[in-house]
C-alpha cells in the first residue's frame, strides 16, 4: 500500500483532509471500518460511552467528564465541531491532544487509506481511537457527529449507549420527521447493553429498535429521573429509590442541565461495577463541569454582557428563551445571529422573537453558512427584521455600539458564530 502525504503543520493536514472527499457530509461506516481494520487498531479495553441526541450532547460529555475524573480517573474524550482550535476536539483528562499525536494519527491514517477517501470527520474519528490507544485512558466518552447509525462513531461498540434528547434537526439525512430521527439515534444501541435515553417521551422507533436487539432501555421519567430538592439542590433517582440525595445544581448554566446530569448520571450507574463513584466526588464534578459556548455569560468593561450560545434549532433556541427569561436584565437584549444552510431559520429566530430588541444578522464561517443578507431573507418568513452587517466580529462591533450599560448581547446560531465571537472577545477556552 502507498504511504500517505506527509505535512510538517497541523493545519496543512486539515486543508488536505477538506478537500479528499467529493462530499463533506457522507454517512456510513464502510470507509472508516476499512482504513481503521488496515491501520492495525485493536479495540478498547476501556468502558466506552457514546453519547448523542440532538441537543444537550456537549452537555452530557462535560458532565461525564467531569464527575469521571473528579472521581481519579483518566478520561479520553472526543467531541465535535471545535469552537476555536481543532484540538478541542480530541481532549485526554482535560488537555487538548498535541499537534504532534495528531499528526503521527493523520499520518497513520493516510497511509491505511488503500482505495477509499475519507470526509473530514471521519478523519476526526480515526485520529480520536488511534491516539486513545496509545494514552491508556480507564474510560472514553465519545460523541456522535451526526444521527448516529451511520455516524463514524458507531465503529466503536458502546458499553453504554446514551440519547439525550431527540428533535427536528439534520431532517436532510436523517429523516422528516421524530419517528425517522428516533430511529437513526438509536442506530448507537447494542444488543444486551444499557440505552440511556433522555427524553421522558421518545418517539416509538426508539423503544422499537431498543427492543429488537434486545438493548435495555432506561427512559427518563420512568427508569431514572433529577428532581427538584429544595433550591440549591436536586436528587438522582433510579426507579422508585432516591440513589443520590441533595446534589449540587450543575455548574452548567439552565435548568435543564439538571436532566442531562440525571442522564450523565445513569449512564454511569450502569457501569458502577467497572467504574466505582463516590458520592462526595459526584457532587465535586457536578460542580466543576465546564462548557464554552453553552449559555457562556461575558461581562464587558463598557456595562453590558455578552451571552453566547450555539443554539441552532428550534429546540435549542426554546432552551435559549426559557434560560434569557430566567435572567432578565435592566436593558434591551440585542443579538448578533448567524447560521448554516440547512438549518431551520425561521424556527429558530421565531422561537427567540419576542425574547431579542433589536436582530442583526451576521455570516457565519465555513462552506455550509448562508451570508448576513440571505439569513435576513429566511427570518422575514418569521415576521423578523434582521440588520444584515457582515462578519461575525463585524456583527459584534455593530452591536456594541448600540448597547449601555444594562443591556446584553446575545451572540448565537452556530459554533460557526460561537468561535469567532469567543476568538474576538480573547476568551480563553
Amino acid at each position: 500500500m502507498p504511504a500517505g502525504p506527509r505535512f510538517e503543520r497541523l493545519d496543512d493536514w486539515l486543508d488536505w483532509q477538506q478537500q479528499l472527499h467529493p462530499a463533506t457530509i457522507e454517512l456510513g461506516l464502510q470507509r472508516i471500518s476499512s482504513v481503521l481494520e488496515r491501520t492495525g487498531w485493536i479495540k478498547p479495553r476501556a468502558p466506552v460511552i457514546t453519547v448523542g441526541g440532538t441537543n444537550g450532547k456537549g452537555s452530557c460529555v462535560a458532565l461525564l467528564d467531569a464527575v469521571l475524573r473528579a472521581n481519579g480517573y483518566r478520561v479520553a474524550t472526543f467531541t465535535s465541531p471545535h469552537l476555536i482550535d481543532y484540538r478541542e476536539r480530541i481532549r485526554i483528562d482535560g488537555a487538548m491532544a498535541s499537534a504532534a499525536s495528531l499528526i503521527a494519527a493523520f499520518e497513520r491514517a493516510a497511509d491505511a487509506l488503500g482505495p477509499d477517501s475519507l470526509t473530514f470527520f471521519e478523519f476526526n474519528t480515526l485520529a480520536a481511537l488511534l491516539i486513545f490507544a496509545t494514552s491508556v485512558p480507564d474510560v472514553i466518552v465519545l460523541e456522535v457527529g451526526l444521527g448516529g447509525r451511520l455516524d463514524s462513531v458507531n465503529v466503536v461498540d458502546p458499553d453504554v449507549a446514551v440519547v439525550v434528547s431527540i428533535g427536528l434537526d439534520h431532517m436532510d439525512w436523517l429523516g422528516p420527521d421524530l419517528e425517522s430521527i428516533g430511529r437513526e439515534k438509536a442506530g448507537i444501541f447494542r444488543a444486551g447493553r444499557p440505552a440511556v435515553c433522555g427524553t421522558p417521551e421518545p418517539p416509538r422507533s426508539v423503544r422499537e429498535r431498543a427492543h429488537e436487539i434486545g438493548a435495555r432501555l432506561q427512559v427518563r421519567g420512568t427508569d431514572f429521573d433529577g428532581r427538584a430538592a429544595g433550591a440549591a439542590g436536586w436528587d438522582f433517582t433510579v426507579g422508585d429509590r432516591v440513589e443520590l440525595a441533595a446534589l449540587p445544581l450543575p455548574s452548567l448554566p439552565g435548568p435543564i442541565q439538571v436532566a442531562n446530569a440525571a442522564t450523565a448520571l445513569m449512564a454511569l450507574h450502569q457501569l458502577r461495577d467497572r467504574l466505582p463513584l463516590s458520592r462526595e466526588a459526584i457532587a465535586r464534578g457536578l460542580r466543576s463541569a465546564l462548557l464554552p459556548g453553552r449559555f457562556q455569560r461575558v461581562p464587558d468593561a463598557r456595562g453590558f454582557e455578552w451571552v453566547l450560545d450555539v443554539a441552532h434549532n428550534p429546540a435549542a433556541a426554546t432552551t435559549l428563551a426559557a434560560n434569557l427569561r430566567a435572567l432578565p436584565v435592566t436593558g434591551r437584549t440585542f443579538a448578533v445571529c448567524g447560521m448554516l444552510g440547512d438549518k431551520d431559520v425561521p424556527g429558530v429566530i421565531g422561537t427567540l422573537r419576542d425574547s431579542i430588541d433589536q436582530w442583526f444578522a451576521a455570516t457565519a464561517e465555513g462552506p455550509r453558512a448562508i451570508d448576513a443578507a440571505e439569513l435576513g431573507r429566511r427570518a422575514g418568513k418569521a415576521g423578523v427584521h434582521l440588520q444584515p452587517v457582515g462578519t461575525v466580529p463585524e456583527a459584534m462591533q455593530r452591536a456594541a455600539e448600540v448597547a449601555r450599560a444594562g443591556d446584553r448581547i446575545v451572540v448565537f446560531g452556530s459554533f460557526h458564530v460561537v468561535g469567532p465571537a469567543l476568538a474576538a472577545l480573547r476568551v480563553p477556552l
